[in-house]
């Protein structure tokens, strides 16, 4: 789909045309700074418009404020800190960098999708098919299912919201109540089904990008998994008067569970997706064909992603994910709690207790680690020209070398290329000591340009995982672990062989991984009721070459965990806060448990 930037520069090519038009009765013309609205809901071109517009209003991407710094992934220098802090009410929601958007930006959106809906019969739609489906079809499944992706986040963050589904005008009555979370679950999962029925298979050539029916029922099988998930289905907030809210209040979790399984499987049976390199030719080849998953605009795994451009992109993720020895600006930069979740390359678990490891905790681990994390001593890419009179080759230079100086007769510290206190924008570097490989475009000089690598919002690895998750909850775990070795074959790791309670750990972990930095562990931790296993004093990495007793700087670093961040947990952060401004407008609404 083309970039939002594209489309601002159609919309006023348009404009120009529709003020400039001739008319065979002059007084019959609309005003020339101004078309009708009459005009908008007839032209099939300016509705799509709008309809990519609804498509840009979704959370935003690729920001310094992602949703993996507002949970144990990764720290951002700006974005994270007040809401890592539980800094949350009514009157303060921080969100810097926009990971998410206010109650009142989804429901502007919301309106904009109502107004479709009401004017859908006012459109002189085309003859004729395109991916076998009329534009009518395709434009009403689109917009049914943004409306459906936009009520998913609130319910996400607030659980049952009001439903409005129709445009409310000056004289209408704007008090209504929430919805229970069942009814909003309900609906969301109706207008992923009419979607998919209204929406082709494959959207081709320019409308690439557009939702599919692929795309509408990946919906609804995350819809479904989150709704079966402990949070809504058991008493977190126990002594909270309006349960309906926040969850459900009947005791029929299975068939829950069985609707996120069945959700999920129908995608996989659309087989029009599958694992990108599923099978591959070697071991060696894994990390980079992981690597290829996350940089190519377009995969085999792909349901649903958002294009980027040279002009919407502004340098975005790539740059601030970038080390600063490289002209990024380090804003976005792994936690050691995510880094020490990938296992050893032979399927076991990493420990700093295992004196091995912690001697050398970067090597020998498993593929995905050396395809998405750039760590002490990992080779990159050639460095700007500044830099690479230093550093030719293009390493990762964290850490600090304890040097002796003969002539002072003392130790000296010389600081890597990419930390806090190196010769090259020292202020932009990490506080973490570990850097994101994944989804960072190599071949792009991140100081200067922009990465155009597409955001993944649904890929077929999440669906697998969602199947799995549905599956050992029913009890299915022979074919949990089918469907979550497919996924580590294709990182190169043994097939899991765990039961009961140690299998859902692992595919906890699993997903964690395959997962990292794509907003899903954010949105699992509070489905899975495990925050304070989250939020807590996280971690960085010291990164020394320590001076030897000869007084030789050694050639191996000694690397140990660092607190960087005295992070908490509280337990109302399960759901965001109704902002205080929406409660005095509307006095039907209720608080979520806990805010004042």
């Amino acid at each position: 789909m083309k970039s939002i930037a594209y489309h601002k520069r159609l919309l006023v090519w348009v404009l120009l045309i529709w003020m400039t038009a001739c008319t065979s009765d002059i007084l019959n013309t609309n005003p020339l700074n101004e078309f009708s609205e009459k005009d908008v809901w007839k032209d099939p071109a300016l509705v799509e418009l709008i309809i990519n517009r609804i498509y840009n209003e979704f959370d935003f991407v690729f920001t310094e404020g992602m949703k993996s710094g507002l949970v144990d992934e990764s720290n951002q220098t700006f974005a994270g800190l007040n809401f890592n802090f539980i800094e949350l009410s009514p009157d303060y929601l921080p969100n810097r960098g926009n990971s998410f958007r206010s109650w009142a930006q989804y429901y502007k959106t919301i309106r904009d999708c109502n107004l479709f809906f009401e004017h859908a019969d006012q459109i002189e739609w085309p003859d004729g098919t395109a991916d076998g489906k009329t534009l009518r079809e395709r434009m009403t499944g689109e917009v049914t299912f943004q409306r459906a992706f936009l009520y998913t986040y609130l319910v996400n963050y607030f659980g049952g919201v009001p439903l409005i589904t129709k445009v409310y005008g000056l004289n209408d009555d704007f008090l209504v109540p929430r919805n229970t979370y069942a009814e909003c679950i309900d609906f969301i999962v109706s207008e992923c089904d009419k979607a998919a029925a209204l929406l082709p298979e494959v959207q081709s050539g320019e409308n690439d990008g557009r939702a599919t029916k692929g795309a509408a029922l990946a919906l609804k099988a995350r819809v479904l998994l989150f709704a079966a998930s402990d949070l809504y289905n058991t008493p977190v907030f126990s002594s909270y008067p309006n349960p309906e809210l926040i969850g459900y209040t009947d005791g029929n979790r299975e068939a829950r569970w069985q609707a996120a399984k069945d959700a999920a499987k129908a995608v996989i049976d659309l087989q029009q997706y599958e694992l990108y390199k599923a099978d591959p030719e070697s071991p060696e080849a894994v990390s980079q064909n992981i690597i290829e998953l996350f940089t190519l605009k377009k995969t085999t795994e792909d349901i649903f992603v958002k294009y980027i451009n040279e002009l919407a992109d502004a340098r975005g993720f790539g740059r601030f994910s970038t080390p600063n020895g490289y002209g990024g600006t380090s804003t976005i930069s792994l936690l050691g709690e995510l880094v020490d979740s990938y296992e050893m390359a032979d399927g076991t678990k990493f420990s700093w207790n295992n004196p091995v490891h912690a001697k050398e905790p970067y090597k020998n681990r498993e593929p995905r680690f050396y395809a998405n994390v750039l760590y002490e001593g990992a080779v990159f890419k050639p460095r700007p020209a500044d830099a690479s009179v230093i550093d030719p080759i293009g390493v990762i230079q964290a850490g600090v070398w304890h040097r002796w100086d003969a002539a002072s007769g003392a130790v000296t510290e010389q600081w890597g290329l990419d930390t806090r206190r190196g010769p090259f924008a020292p202020h932009n570097g990490s506080y973490t000591g570990i850097y994101s490989r994944k989804m960072v475009d190599a071949s792009v000089n991140q100081q200067f340009d922009p990465q155009t690598v597409p955001w993944r919002y649904f890929r077929y690895a999440e669906v697998l995982l969602n199947y799995a998750e549905a599956c050992i909850e029913l009890g299915e775990e022979e074919e949990a672990r089918t469907y979550i070795n497919l996924i580590r074959k294709r990182a190169g790791l043994p097939g899991i062989t765990e039961s009961g309670e140690a299998l859902l750990a692992r595919y906890r972990n699993e997903r964690r991984i395959e997962l990292s930095l794509e907003d899903h562990r954010f949105y699992d931790v509070r489905r899975w009721v495990i925050g304070p296993e989250a939020y807590h004093p996280v971690h960085g990495v010291k990164i020394v070459y320590e001076l030897l007793a000869n007084r030789e700087t050694a050639t191996a670093p000694t690397i140990t965990p660092v607190v960087i961040e005295n992070r908490e947990w509280v337990k109302r952060t399960y759901f965001f806060p109704i902002p205080r401004s929406e409660m005095n407008k509307n006095k039907l609404l209720i608080q979520n448990p806990d805010y004042q």
